[in-house]
């Protein structure tokens, strides 16, 4: 966009004023601007105005003018974007504090000598952080830097001359950052280098210059408030010891970025964003010839970096990927995490583009930090030519165009959600006032009559005993309104989804006494309203959803995005999303424990929802869940044998078998992994090692955490049961198959399969697996036995009520994977199609069509598994153990069942 005719002569007063101040400089610029501006280069520029007399300060200025002439003109001309200028102002701010702090600590040491701990009786260095966009990356043209100065340890100096007088640490720091200060930003007949606030550090201005470690620790623990957490997302370390400053961002990350999904984010950037607004507007007002403010204003770069910036706090503590410095970078990650849709990231990073070069503009002016369009005509007009517009009312209608763009993204995040929904009150009945009433009970009652709730009077009663609950009573008072406030928000709700409005209530009421003391996830609920309402049609649908979500609440966040939310899986991304958190922490399990656990929860949010909306059938769900575990197991096995120490070699060659329900991929929500493991590795040390690997496998899937538990394991199918190895190699698994294992074993090889780890021992376990499956087998002996095993487990489940058990009872499920059992062992010696792991329906229709059993009975006990299945799940969604219906709702599907049975056993 630039215009030809907008030159730097006649565009910038300082650069025509610099230039014109000596005849050579305009050379040296035209010979700068060809180079790659670095810290090399900087030094070179450095050391040859020292060499010229310049004093250290004096040529660190001149060097400074020299840069951003240069920027002005390649900036002009068309030659650099907005990533070069502002990567070369923060390489150079970089520059110019490590120089400067270097040469006054090397001066202040040789009077005072070396700071040293008190403790560790180590050197001691002065850490210098970079504040806002000098930290970001992203430092402006004529921008002051905010600087905070730490260092690690107290103690004192260590004198190594006689003249030399020992200072404490605190007070040589003290000395060493004043002198820093005035070495950057006093002005002489060369200007200033930056100027430099320190207003950012701990207790601000009425604060110490510096800190230590341990006050910069004990500072934000106890005193530290939301609005700094904001300004430390941007903190960089600019000087330091590799090790202070490892230590430093321990101490800040827990500050800055929560372990947990942080909503209350929003509401505190809410205020302080109203606080920034109300200011400019106060200073728009006294100064209405120096408004649009294109920093702080409305659709300003400050809500550009407002709506990057509370992603990160918010999620920063969970995804490293959101704890980037830079605006331009954590904007591009929302897009890429589809936090934001593509299109409007793209929107903003033009408007940032937009407002940050006409912010350079209105600096290259006069090299002055402003932000607001200049009060005089003429000034406008040089600065609408600088944007490659050719007045000053085409820039406005340009400058309004991406602020309201801006201001739209803005206020769709921050709006206060709290508002925008009160027609949902009924202003007959506040909650907030009733509560505490003498005859709250009887009002709330006549209230939830009104709306229709069933059982209005147990539901009024546990509703009180949920507000003078001990642990709601002692929630600050924010959060009891709050609390308050989403339950008055929820009864409509109620009414509106369920019918059973009284369990519906309970049932949310359990969920919000377990959140209440997390105001994050209140705040969450209250900025969302639409997750309010899902969570309701949730818990409404399914106890066990509601049990789930009270549970895990940290789940609240994937009720937001309905694009998430309903989207089919994409099991290869969900594995390099896994694969990328876990190799986030290496060596931290318990860290990496919770990773899997989080994981697998989200995913699994995503699949009840969609099942609770009716998008899946009983197969499709049973597919998803059981990819998701192997690609749990496969994270969970590569992760624990990439932090053995010993391991002989990079991959292991060692596989998990999948049987039963994971392996017949007819996996549910709550169903335990039953799984095998075996190995193929020569060396002596394997067997030993591969032990280990499945015993911290086993732990990992099974140990309770913050985030639960994994899966439970069921190793009972392994070669000789309980008194066999954890482990077995392939080869001594195929001996144990084929010479000793019972029938029983050989039926539940016809629902196993290659789970996870080494391809090529899944490949050999399918080929074992196939040769067992069709074995020539005495048709008299396979009946008997397969009747005996099932009548030991039909006598172990007894029931004694009037209802049918879909599972153990004859003609129930059971009955249906014994026959597919047997109809595979005795056929697959003839038919090896029969060996096919497709899935109990599947195989009882392909029987039918090879002519073992009647086709049309075939189809009709593969629709009857589909319905005892479909029942099943439903059912243990109400959160019942046993899955028991009336007789007369399944007797066609019991029947048919009973048929084929005694087709085949009669």
């Amino acid at each position: 966009m630039t215009n030809l005719s907008s030159t730097p002569i006649t565009a910038s007063r300082f650069y025509t004023r610099w230039l014109n101040a000596d005849a050579s400089r305009a050379q040296r610029v035209a010979e700068v601007g060809k180079l790659s501006l670095n810290s090399v280069i900087f030094g070179e520029l450095l050391q040859n105005e020292t060499d010229a007399g310049a004093s250290l300060p004096a040529a660190m200025r001149r060097v400074r003018n020299l840069v951003i002439a240069t920027l002005i003109q390649r900036d002009l001309g068309g030659l650099a974007d907005l990533a070069e200028v502002v990567d070369t102002m923060t390489t150079f701010g970089d520059f110019a504090v490590q120089t400067h702090l270097a040469a006054v600590s090397t001066e202040l040491m040789a009077i005072h000598g070396t700071p040293t701990g008190h403790e560790s009786g180590e050197s001691q260095e002065m850490i210098v952080l970079g504040m806002g966009k000098l930290g970001g990356g992203e430092l402006n043209v004529s921008s002051d830097i905010d600087l905070i100065f730490v260092y690690a340890e107290d103690g004192e100096t260590v004198a190594t001359a006689p003249e030399q007088r020992t200072l404490s640490n605190h007070e040589f720091f003290t000395r060493v950052g004043k002198k820093l200060i005035a070495a950057l930003s006093e002005i002489t007949e060369d200007g200033f280098t930056f100027r430099v606030d320190m207003a950012l550090r701990p207790n601000g201005a009425s604060g110490p210059l510096v800190a230590s470690f341990n006050m910069v620790e004990e500072y934000l623990i106890v005193q530290g408030r939301e609005w700094e957490r904001y300004a430390w997302v941007k903190a960089r370390a600019l000087t330091g010891k590799p090790s202070d400053i490892d230590a430093l961002e321990k101490i800040i990350r827990p500050f800055v970025y929560r372990r947990y999904l942080d909503y209350g984010s929003i509401d505190a950037i809410r205020n302080m964003h109203a606080q920034i607004r109300a200011e400019v507007t106060r200073q728009e007002a006294r100064h209405p010839d120096r408004s649009n403010n294109v920093k702080l204003g409305r659709g300003g770069i400050r809500e550009i970096e407002f709506l990057a910036q509370v992603f990160q706090l918010i999620r920063g503590g969970r995804d490293a990927a959101l704890r980037d410095r830079s605006t331009r970078n954590i904007l591009r990650t929302l897009a890429e995490k589809e936090l934001f849709k593509p299109e409007v990231v793209e929107q903003l990073l033009h408007a940032y583009t937009f407002l940050r070069n006409l912010e350079h503009r209105l600096q290259y002016l006069d090299d002055a930090q402003t932000h607001t369009l200049p009060p005089n005509a003429a000034d406008q007009l040089i600065v609408a030519q600088m944007m490659g517009y050719h007045d000053v009312p085409a820039l406005l209608a340009a400058l309004e165009e991406q602020r309201t763009l801006v201001a739209t993204q803005f206020d769709e995040i921050f709006s206060d959600k709290k508002n925008d929904h009160a027609a949902d009150d009924r202003a007959h009945a506040e909650l907030s006032a009733v509560l505490t009433d003498s005859d709250s009970e009887r009002v709330i009652e006549a209230y939830l009559l009104d709306l229709s709730f069933d059982h209005a009077a147990d539901a009024a009663k546990r509703l009180l005993a949920t507000w003078h609950s001990p642990r709601l009573q002692s929630l600050p008072e924010a959060s009891r309104n709050k609390l308050v406030a989403l339950v008055n928000a929820s009864l409509p709700l109620i009414v509106k989804v369920s019918e059973a409005r009284s369990t519906t209530l309970g049932r949310l009421l359990d969920f919000l006494e377990t959140i209440a003391r997390r105001a994050a996830y209140l705040a969450l609920l209250t900025e969302y309203p639409h997750a309010l309402e899902r969570v309701i049609r949730m818990i409404a649908a399914s106890d066990w959803a509601a049990k789930y979500l009270t549970r895990h609440p940290l789940l609240l966040d994937e009720l937001l995005d309905d694009r998430t939310l309903k989207a089919a899986p994409d099991w290869n991304a969900f594995a390099r999303d896994c694969r990328q958190r876990l190799d986030e922490t290496p060596g931290d399990t318990e860290r990496q424990m919770d990773v899997l656990r989080e994981m697998h929860h989200a995913q699994l949010i995503r699949l009840l929802a969609q099942d609770l909306l009716g998008d899946l059938s009983v197969e499709r769900l049973a597919d998803h869940l059981s990819e998701l575990a192997d690609r749990l197991v496969a994270a969970t096995i590569q992760t624990i044998w990439k932090g053995f120490p010993n391991r002989h070699r990079e991959e292991p060659k060692f596989s998990v078998i999948a049987y039963g329900k994971l392996g017949g991929k007819e996996l549910g929500y709550a169903s335990d992994l039953d799984v095998i493991f075996l190995y193929d590795d020569d060396d002596q040390e394997a067997p030993a090692l591969y032990a280990k690997l499945a015993q911290r496998f086993i732990t990992w899937m099974t140990a309770h955490t913050p985030a639960g538990i994994l899966f439970d394991i069921d190793i009972a199918l392994r070669p000789d049961g309980a008194s066999g190895l954890l482990v077995s190699s392939i080869s001594s698994f195929e001996k144990y198959q084929t010479t000793s294992a019972w029938l029983w074993e050989h039926q539940a090889l016809t629902r196993a399969r290659f789970c996870a780890g080494d391809a090529e021992i899944g490949a050999r376990f399918e080929a074992i697996r196939e040769k067992v499956l069709r074995q020539t087998r005495d048709p008299v002996e396979l009946k008997k036995e397969v009747l005996e095993m099932r009548k030991k487990l039909h006598d172990a489940h007894p029931n004694r009520t009037e209802l049918f058990d879909l599972k153990h009872d004859t003609g129930g499920m059971i009955d249906i994977e014994f026959m597919v059992q047997f109809l595979v062992l005795r056929n697959a010696v003839h038919h090896p199609r029969l060996t096919g792991d497709i899935g109990n329906i599947a195989l009882l229709k392909l029987c039918g069509e090879l002519g073992l059993i009647d086709t049309a009975l075939s189809v009709t006990v593969a629709d009857a598994y589909r319905t005892f299945r479909k029942l099943q799940h439903n059912i243990r969604l109400q959160g019942a153990e046993r899955a028991r219906v009336e007789q007369e709702r399944v007797a066609t599907e019991v029947a048919a069942v009973v048929a084929l049975w005694a087709t085949l056993f009669s």
